[in-house]
């Protein structure tokens, strides 16, 4: 399970500035709607002065002379703020969508960057929380918090500025109502910031929970293990009301203080200025004190939106860290800036700086152990010649996968170094060693669409003659032509309209398609009929001519044709040979290829004759 990242818990405004370059192509909008709202805020401070002016002059002086013209401005103030309104309301949804778009634009590239460990210790649950709920989170935040706070400070300065001209006494009252609404907003902010960490963290288990019950359905129901299931979903859930629950509550006791506070000045300017009006006239009129009173309730408006905007940034702070530290993680294997330099970055089978991989692998003192310290492969040693078949064979968790994610590049060395060609493969582009591999996994992942899509994905400028001979390569092409609607037959989620056999033809054609010069088949018949194995097999004899292949295999029937045979323990080649060459030897070969073949009067089937 992924460990949480303790973040500090202040507000980190280094982050929303990360955030914010994000957003940087559509800082425009933000310029934008921040010139509107300032024109909205000086429309707000206007109003009460208008109102303020009428009364004076119209009610309490009883007199109706430009009163047209009061209409008249007063109406032209209305207009324009309307006309504001209208545009922020516009611009903020079209920055919310658009800054949603980049933000999971780069996310995703992100995915696609990172290697196969980054996978490893990550929960999907956590990979979709991430893309999904936070992202959208922050997008709401950047499109309208921060546009509102942009606002709320814009009105506070001008209302501050307007009482201190109207009367300085009452207005240092209302001042000195600030700094203990801002201690007790940094005291809620701390709080409210560890409880919404605790719901995102709880909503992305949820999440996790979700899809690992829908992925292994089938598995749960084989299992009778429906209401275990339930009884553990059921703990998460209680968890993640639990932690909404305390989050609501402290938004609930922080807003009414604020609120109160606010409320309390406002009512003692109300009463001090009301002596003013009454003994001295002269001091303070009631329009005066009208316009006062008004800009007093604006000034805590923004204060208390403020301090709503940054209880919401707290809770945004704890989906911000999660997406930022999705988008800064750094890939464990990359391309050095010299191979980059050399290469590029963007392969093209065409270019001249991409040198042609001829298949000569070798393995020079390479050790490999992981994160947590575990040892596979230690001062390991292998040479492959150039279209030379090597199947490895061993008991589970013995490093054949190990060596293969290694000559993948999906993991690096920890010492030694492995050559292609002569060259160490970190001296050349990850790209141009990748694209040059064809894998077929024992349980091959189908995408959404048809099968043809599905063996034109890793080549999608393939024509459709190019496709069907690749079908016909991996004999999948006889099984497809009988589908009703052939090539273009819908595969299903994860390819569930196919069986295992037809979804292993399926990627067979498609890592065919790419002319790979490096194969390798991880189990590939492991999972299917007897059938689709003959057809696989049948396949693999014909295509892995002239190709440096490595073939991990546990039914030892599809290993007999390779060139080498090498028989893995504890991360070090134990035997070498051929399959005949093994079998003479009557080592550790002879004995897991006997016991398999063994039939059921206790008789050897060696090559076809009992023995």
């Amino acid at each position: 399970m992924q460990q949480e990242i303790d973040y500090t818990s202040k507000f980190d405004l280094s982050l929303w500035k990360k955030l914010l370059h994000v957003a940087k192509p559509y800082h425009k909008y933000l310029y934008a709607i921040m010139g509107l709202m300032a024109i909205n805020a000086v429309c707000d401070v206007v109003f009460p002065r208008l109102t303020g002016y009428a009364m004076d002059h119209f009610v309490t002086g009883g007199s109706a002379e430009g009163l047209g013209s009061f209409a008249l401005g007063y109406l032209s103030v209305v207009i324009i703020q309307t006309a504001c309104i209208f545009l922020f309301l516009f611009f903020a949804g079209k920055t919310e969508i658009w800054v949603c778009y980049a933000i999971r634009k780069l996310g995703f590239q992100k995915l696609q960057e990172l290697p196969f460990s980054y996978y490893d210790r990550m929960p999907v649950g956590f990979l979709l929380s991430r893309m999904t709920t936070d992202i959208q989170r922050l997008a709401d935040v950047i499109g309208w918090s921060l546009i509102d706070l942009a606002w709320g400070v814009i009105i506070l300065i001008i209302c501050g500025i307007q009482m201190f001209m109207l009367d300085a006494q009452l207005a240092l009252v209302i001042v000195l109502i600030v700094p203990p609404l801002a201690l007790i907003s940094a005291y809620f902010q701390k709080k409210l910031l560890k409880a919404h960490r605790q719901v995102r963290k709880t909503n992305s288990q949820i999440t996790g929970a979700f899809n690992e019950g829908i992925m292994g359905a089938k598995t749960s129901k084989t299992l009778v293990r429906e209401e275990e299931n339930i009884r553990e979903f059921g703990e998460l859930t209680d968890r993640m009301k639990r932690a909404s629950v305390h989050s609501a509550r402290l938004n609930a006791l922080f807003m009414p203080i604020v609120v109160s506070l606010g409320s309390l000045a406002t009512a003692y300017v109300l009463y001090a200025g009301g002596v003013k009006v009454i003994s001295v006239p002269t001091l303070m009129t009631l329009g005066t004190l009208q316009v006062f009173v008004n800009y007093s309730m604006q000034f805590f408006e923004p204060v208390r939106q403020i301090a709503r905007i940054f209880s919401e940034l707290q809770s945004a702070q704890a989906a911000a860290e999660r997406v930022i530290s999705l988008l800064d993680t750094e890939p464990d294997i990359q391309d050095t800036p010299e191979v980059v330099e050399r290469f590029g970055d963007n392969f093209h089978p065409k270019r001249e700086n991409w040198p042609e991989l001829k298949g000569d692998v070798t393995f020079e003192d390479v050790t490999f152990r992981y994160d947590t310290g575990e040892t596979v492969l230690s001062h390991f040693n292998l040479h492959v010649k150039a279209g030379e078949s090597i199947a490895l064979v061993g008991e589970t968790g013995s490093g054949k996968s190990t060596i293969v994610n290694l000559l993948c590049r999906f993991y690096e060395p920890s010492e030694g170094r492995i050559l292609i060609d002569g060259v160490d493969y970190r001296e050349r582009s990850l790209l141009w060693l990748q694209s040059n591999l064809g894998y077929v996994l024992q349980q091959p992942h189908m995408f959404s669409g048809t099968i043809g899509e599905n063996i034109r994905y890793g080549k999608p400028e393939a024509t459709e003659e190019e496709v069907i001979n690749a079908a016909k390569m991996a004999n999948a092409h006889d099984f497809i032509t009988r589908l009703p609607m052939g090539y273009r037959t819908l595969v299903g989620e994860g390819g569930s309209l196919l069986s295992s056999g037809e979804k292993q033809l399926v990627s067979f054609a498609r890592a065919i398609l790419v002319n790979p010069a490096l194969f390798i088949l991880d189990e590939a018949t492991s999972s299917v009929d007897t059938y689709s194995e003959a057809l696989i097999q049948k396949a693999i004899t014909d295509l892995l001519k002239n190709r440096t292949s490595f073939m991990i295999a546990h039914r030892l029937s599809t290993v007999r044709e390779a060139d080498r045979i090498l028989v893995i323990d504890h991360g070090q080649i134990i035997e070498e040979g051929s399959h005949d060459e093994l079998i003479v030897k009557r080592g550790y070969y002879y004995d897991l290829y006997t016991g398999q073949f063994q039939d059921e009067q206790g008789k050897l089937v060696l090559d076809g004759r009992r023995g």
